[in-house]
């Protein structure tokens, strides 16, 4: 698999979601996000990130909260959420950013 940076920089849309394994809602959006990747197919890369394991990531990105989810296309942030979000919701987010 593709470098972190490398998947933040690509011109395709990243979805990544930070978590933890003893987060009650980090797994509610488990579903969710198989939902939406289903829903997306290529359109774009969505993946987990356990902020336990991956402290400096965590940190680099000020996630403060589980689950955050945050969207970077051509290495910028382009949208960011604390919570859990329902797959309608977060399809209607990245539709806005798929061309």
């Amino acid at each position: 698999m593709q470098g972190f940076k490398e998947l933040i920089n690509s011109g395709k849309l990243l979805l990544v979601d930070f978590s933890a394994t003893w987060c009650g809602p980090c797994k509610i959006m488990e579903p969710i996000l198989k939902e939406t990747k289903a829903a997306l197919g290529d359109q774009a890369t969505i993946i987990k990130i356990d902020i336990d394991r991956n402290r400096e990531a965590a940190q680099q990105w000020e996630v403060q909260s589980v689950p955050t989810l945050i969207l970077f296309q051509n290495g910028t942030v382009k949208w960011r959420q604390s919570g859990v979000i329902e797959a309608p919701a977060l399809l209607k987010v990245l539709h806005q950013y798929i061309h």
